[in-house]
């Protein structure tokens, strides 16, 4: 009898982990698909700045201006909701910011006056501010203890929406006018209803995120809190960098190719895409890859490697610029995961605090960069700001200084 009730429990058992295994993977598909469809909508708003800058006739600093509103709202507001909520689970907060941006959404659409354009990126921001803290800590849940991975599934599904953003605007949004922004809050309403379902899931595991006094590996504790800290500020340095360079593509890039090619706004969108999509290709690498060799060694690949790439692309004819703007996409996209879940693994027990600070930190940099770099543009040139740029992958050189946790956890 014992034997056999041995067995039936064994039975259960596998079951059970096969079960959980399916929820797994079926919540981090639902996770990157409504990450999907927030960055489609995200970015449509340097997507159809072109479109704009002509009809409210706005200058560079305008430009940037909206783009530092619609981030620094989102990175102010990241960190404290992934503050409060490590504390407090709130399985719809995520449908709740949707709501924030299909208003945000309406709202552009209409726009006619750069205050209202201000307003509406700022609440489609307030949505991004709830999102991305509260679905990374879901991907970590999900991971079944593979975080690299699954953060550079949920990042994939993001970068995939942000390369069609841009194609989106140019064949929906450029030739018919502003209000057609109304039309993608059909994505908005489709990303509700997705994420209604991921909070019954949530609802029913918030236990497999809990704050702890050791990291799981064992890795976080063996370094002095001075170490943690001080890899922590590398690290968003090196976020400084990324995001720096990642502004002056996703918001001067159409600007640069009509400037120096004198291609029309369509043509430019399509190459935007095309440097977008190659981020999402190139998404998937960090984060398993991280899990295999070292989350280290792939921040090193990844912001130092592509400054070849970076320092040619300002000087080289436009078929050389779309090929080295797939090289600088791939490999740069590839930074974000391995940063993320090297930081989550310094910091354990604090999952939605430090997405919130990463994803917020990237967001606010890619705010500050573009109002900077817009001021800039407006003082000298498009193409000067990217011969600038180009510089600023070395600061993967810092890279150097992180601790090798990797070995510690060996």
């Amino acid at each position: 009898m014992d034997t056999e009730t041995k067995a039936t429990t064994a039975v259960l058992s596998e079951t059970a982990r096969e079960t959980a295994e399916k929820t797994v993977f079926s919540i981090l598909l639902a996770l990157s698909f409504s990450h999907l469809l927030n960055d489609t909508i995200q970015s449509l708003i340097p997507a159809i700045y072109p479109v704009v800058k002509d009809s409210l006739k706005i200058s560079f600093t305008q430009v940037g201006l909206i783009t530092l509103t619609f981030q620094m709202t989102a990175s102010i507001l990241q960190p404290l909701v992934g503050w409060y909520t490590d504390k407090h689970p709130m399985p719809y907060s995520l449908a709740i910011g949707m709501g924030f941006t299909l208003i945000g959404l309406i709202c552009l659409s209409l726009a006619h006056s750069f205050v209202i354009v201000l307003v509406a990126v700022g609440l489609v921001g307030m949505g991004s501010a709830v999102f991305h803290p509260e679905s990374s800590r879901l991907a970590y849940m999900a991971s079944g203890g593979r975080h690299g991975m699954a953060q550079s599934l949920f990042q994939l599904g993001g970068n995939a929406g942000s390369s069609l953003g841009p194609l989106l605007a140019a064949l929906i949004i450029v030739p018919y006018g502003q209000f057609n922004v109304i039309w993608f809050s059909i994505a908005a309403l489709l990303a509700i209803v997705v994420m209604l379902n991921i909070a019954a899931w949530y609802k029913g595991n918030k236990h497999r995120v809990k704050p702890k006094r050791r990291a799981a590996d064992g890795t976080a504790v063996q370094l002095p809190k001075s170490k943690i800290v001080f890899a922590l500020c590398i690290l968003l340095v090196l976020i400084f960098s990324k995001y720096f360079y990642m502004a002056s593509m996703t918001s001067y890039y159409t600007f640069y190719l009509i400037d120096k090619f004198h291609l029309s706004v369509q043509s430019a969108q399509f190459h935007l895409f095309i440097f977008l999509f190659a981020i999402a290709a190139g998404t998937l690498i960090g984060g398993p890859v991280g899990d295999r060799i070292g989350r280290k060694y792939v921040i090193w690949i990844s912001i130092l490697g592509v400054a070849p790439f970076t320092l040619l692309l300002p000087h080289v004819n436009l078929f050389w610029t779309s090929v080295l703007s797939v090289f600088i996409g791939v490999i740069l996209s590839s930074a974000f995961s391995a940063i993320l879940v090297y930081a989550q693994e310094l910091v354990p027990g604090k999952v939605g605090m430090i997405a919130g600070l990463f994803f917020g930190l990237a967001f606010g940099m890619a705010g500050i960069g573009s109002a900077v770099l817009g001021r800039l543009a407006d003082h000298t040139s498009i193409n000067y700001v990217f011969q600038v740029c180009a510089w600023l992958p070395l600061i993967g050189l810092l890279t150097g200084f992180l601790p090798d946790v990797e070995k510690k956890r060996k």
